[in-house]
């Protein structure tokens, strides 16, 4: 499963950036069907907007993708230690190089497993998490790995696909972006990620969109 994720991210570098902002038109369709006509721009500057422009703690951003909803953000947040993690390595070069190109010096990228985070506990007061809860292949240790690396009252930010919104979603994850790597089933739907989120946290926004679900929890 694995190497199955770093070539289908290998193999969508040179696209993935068009294809997760809309700026295309089949992008476009690809969001009106999978989504539910959402509109990921928008919901990637609601969740970057409850981080303040002045927050000064440790953030880790995993995944960090190619950076390209948040390096403008970054090089706003000039007093964050902010830790950029990918499982692939051609993200995570594309994002060096946008950090790098946007004079942007406090983040810093580095390759490593979600599952397994090369972190001590309590490491962090935000973990921003886009995109990434629907490809990881073990949610569970998704989840602990986090909260493990949070600290307490640290924030956990996240937007993903969630089953049982959608049908046509629904199909495409399970008959598409599933077989090509994109994304690891199994899927949660909303009831399924806030019993995962209640006992551990506060949650303090819970908004779905078509199929797409983003939140902001506080680590109790």
């Amino acid at each position: 499963m694995a190497d199955k994720i770093k070539s289908s991210y290998k193999f969508s570098k040179s696209f993935y950036d068009d294809a997760i902002t809309q700026g295309k038109w089949w992008s476009r369709l690809y969001f009106k069907l999978l989504w539910g006509g959402v509109d990921d721009k928008e919901i990637a500057r609601r969740l970057l907007g409850w981080i303040p422009d002045d927050f000064s703690g440790k953030l880790l951003d995993v995944p960090v993708g190619t950076a390209v909803f948040t390096a403008e953000k970054y090089s706003r947040m000039k007093q964050a230690d902010i830790t950029c993690l990918d499982y692939s390595r051609d993200m995570l070069e594309q994002a060096a190089c946008r950090f790098h190109n946007a004079g942007i010096g406090n983040a810093r990228t580095m390759q490593g497993d979600v599952g397994s985070l090369p972190f001590g506990d309590e490491t962090f007061d935000g973990v921003l998490c886009m995109n990434g809860l629907h490809v990881f292949p073990n949610k569970e240790k998704a989840y602990a790995e986090i909260l493990r690396t949070l600290k307490p009252g640290g924030e956990l930010l996240a937007c993903f696909y969630i089953a049982g919104e959608q049908k046509i979603a629904d199909w495409l994850a399970k008959t598409v972006m599933s077989r090509v790597g994109w994304f690891t089933p199994p899927f949660d739907t909303a009831a399924d990620v806030r019993h995962r989120l209640e006992s551990s946290y506060d949650i303090l926004d819970f908004c779905v969109e078509g199929a797409m679900l983003y939140f902001r929890a506080r680590k109790l």
